[in-house]
């Protein structure tokens, strides 16, 4: 039979809506609203098979296609009953083969009902392979499976490759789509992956000791700028314990109610994969993964008054248990399967960008209109952008740059998010230093007296210091106390005298040895000079809230708790203010930083230099509006191009 091929259009919605109650049982058909917004998307493709009777084309069968970066997702293929078994199906398949081939598609993927045996062995016949199992697919107790056919057209330097490196590949009976196992040896010295390029490196040789084999591997995965999992800085991160530790703060509620129940002292289990045998532990086991991305790992816990995690190792093939090795291939095949390799996007994004958010926030850096704004600059400068949330951390490996939006702090997870995407390669802002030297206002006042830059008058209290001193006449009151890693103006206080001092202070020294007092320099509105790349990029005023003293009044809700605002062009900032605030923020780095100022008689006083600064629509894009987030995209996007190709960006002058 004669068939001809076409894309769809919106007057092939009736017969598309007809096809799908002839062909399919309730709980797979697509709803009218559905398919409607199937014709218009452009992530959507829809095919149309026509045959000519009496002249006239009929419309037999459809195919409805998902286009990924990389895979060509075949949703489905109908064809009307009175005209199956006419070869209608195949011609549409190999009309699909055709477009993966011609658009570089690694390959074709679909799901199929797990009853439906004559579909499945005819996927098979047509070179299709069952890769996954998936419970549960379609509803309750009707499973599913999924198939893949991998393209010959595919271009090696286009495709990401997922290779698990061992020391004897003959021992590793793993048998998954799209990944390969190789020797340690053949990945070190082959020229073959030498010049490969878009690889994840997924090391399990036999030992990570300093110089071995699998340092090595991890060590040139890195230099080659594959992925390695884990990477250098995290084998030599097991070596610390004092590290560990400090890692693992962010769930240490976790781990106490994890092992609550076990009675010895000492405890230790095996994670493979970011999964455990052993499902009383599989959260905990999740988030220890997520902190030491590591594909098989053990975890050993000891117990006085709390548990604590004594040490962190990562395992080779040959310090494993006969019995888990089963284990180890079904976790392997879950991970490997799993969407996180499939990221759904166009293949037109030269590079992927994370956006780190908390939908929690109550007080983010970024409401959500200038998120969306970030994400479509980042669009329009060749991003694939994705939002990521804490429970993202082990996705790190799959972007190629981090754009931190979401409060930081060098004590929980966003710092650790910013550490290991740097150590992974990845271009960040904030990056890890910058949240460091930002995060603590002890820094931040050394850093700026020893550069001989304008602050208000300041002292570092101790108790043992502040016992000395006469406070009526070491201090003019009112005096601003400063818990060392306040945000947002949280954990700062004004004090009148010197009785108010000594009840802040015990409050204050409840969480940090170390408080900062400065003098109070009272005026209408501070100066938020936002810099990046070492140069102005907005100013605005923020002035105090109401019968407040500063900004935000906490004690308040609604409009009365936070200040005005009004954002100018920088050429109209006093020169000096502009000055001061370059001159701070260069001593912090290079990234993204928004310097509060006071001027006050002429003179420039900074009050401190802050990370991860506030970027609001309608606050401080209303002068530069679109071009304030190009401009910060340009800028990640500038940085990801210079480590790459730094040939580009360095000119010599002949002599």
């Amino acid at each position: 039979m004669n068939v001809t091929i076409r894309e769809s259009v919106l007057s092939d919605l009736s017969f598309l809506e007809d096809l799908e109650q002839k062909c399919f049982p309730k709980f797979q058909q697509s709803s009218r609203r559905s398919l409607r917004h199937s014709l218009s998307s452009p992530f959507q493709r829809i095919l149309i098979a026509e045959v000519k009777q009496k002249g006239e084309n009929i419309s037999v069968a459809s195919a409805v296609l998902n286009q990924y970066s990389r895979t060509l997702r075949i949703f489905s293929i109908a064809v009307l009953p009175q005209y199956m078994g006419k070869g209608i199906g195949e011609s549409i398949l190999n009309y699909i083969k055709n477009i993966g081939d011609k658009n570089g598609y690694e390959k074709l993927s679909l799901e199929a009902l797990k009853s439906d045996t004559k579909l499945i062995n005819w996927y098979t016949k047509a070179g299709f392979v069952k890769t996954a199992d998936l419970p549960n697919y379609y509803s309750d107790n009707i499973d599913g499976v999924r198939m893949v056919l991998s393209l010959s057209a595919l271009g090696d330097k286009n495709a990401m490759s997922n290779i698990v490196v061992v020391d004897n590949p003959k021992k590793w009976k793993l048998e998954i789509e799209g990944v390969r196992v190789v020797s340690s040896k053949k990945y070190l010295s082959d020229h073959e992956f030498q010049s490969l390029k878009n690889a994840r490196i997924f090391n399990l040789s036999g030992s990570y000791r300093y110089q071995s084999m699998g340092y090595y591997v991890s060590l040139l995965a890195s230099a080659r700028e594959h992925r390695a999992i884990p990477n250098v800085t995290t084998i030599r991160d097991f070596r610390n314990v004092s590290i560990i530790r400090t890692v693992a703060q962010d769930i240490d509620d976790l781990l106490q109610e994890s092992l609550k129940k076990v009675s010895q002292c000492s405890f230790s289990f095996n994670i493979y994969f970011g999964q455990t045998i052993d499902k009383n532990y599989k959260q905990l086991g999740q988030s220890l993964y997520r902190l030491f991305e590591t594909p098989i790992m053990n975890v050993v816990f000891n117990k006085t008054d709390r548990w604590v995690i004594q040490k962190v190792s990562p395992l080779s093939m040959d310090k494993i248990d006969d019995t888990d090795f089963n284990y180890i291939q079904k976790f392997a095949h879950d991970y490997f399967c799993k969407k996180r390799f499939q990221r759904h996007r166009f293949n037109n994004y030269k590079y992927d960008l994370a956006i780190l958010v908390n939908p929690n926030e109550q007080n983010p850096p970024s409401n959500a209109e200038a998120l969306n704004n970030f994400k479509e600059a980042a669009r329009k400068i060749g991003f694939y952008t994705e939002f990521i949330t804490k429970d993202d951390y082990d996705r790190l490996s799959e972007f190629d740059a981090l754009f931190i939006r979401e409060t930081t702090n060098v004590n929980d997870y966003t710092y650790h998010f910013a550490r290991t995407a740097y150590a992974e390669g990845l271009v960040v802002i904030d990056d890890p230093w910058s949240i460091l030297r930002c995060s603590n206002k002890i820094f931040l006042e050394e850093r700026m007296r020893q550069n001989k830059i304008l602050t208000p008058k300041t002292w570092i209290l101790t108790r043992d210091s502040l016992k000395k001193k006469n406070c009526d006449e070491a201090f003019t009151f009112p005096l601003v106390l400063k818990q060392p890693d306040s945000a947002f103006s949280l954990g700062v206080t004004k004090v009148n005298n010197a009785e108010e001092l000594s009840v802040s202070l015990n409050n204050l020294f409840k969480k940090s040895d170390l408080i900062i007092a400065q003098e109070f320099l009272p005026s209408d509105f501070d100066w938020r000079i936002g810099v990046l790349d070492q140069k102005p990029l907005f100013a605005c005023k923020y002035f105090m809230a109401k019968g407040h003293w500063q900004i935000m009044n906490w004690e308040k809700t609604g409009d009365d708790s936070l200040g005005d605002s009004t954002t100018l062009p920088i050429e109209e900032v006093p020169e000096a203010v502009l000055k001061a605030a370059t001159k701070a923020a260069g001593l912090m780095g290079d990234g993204l930083y928004g310097v509060d100022l006071k001027m006050i008689d002429g003179k420039v006083y900074t009050i401190e230099v802050n990370d991860n600064p506030n970027i609001d629509q309608g606050i401080e894009d209303l002068v530069l509006k679109e071009s304030l987030y190009l401009r910060i995209m340009q800028s990640i996007y500038n940085r990801i191009e210079m480590s790459r190709n730094i040939d580009r960006f360095v000119s010599v002058k002949a002599d």
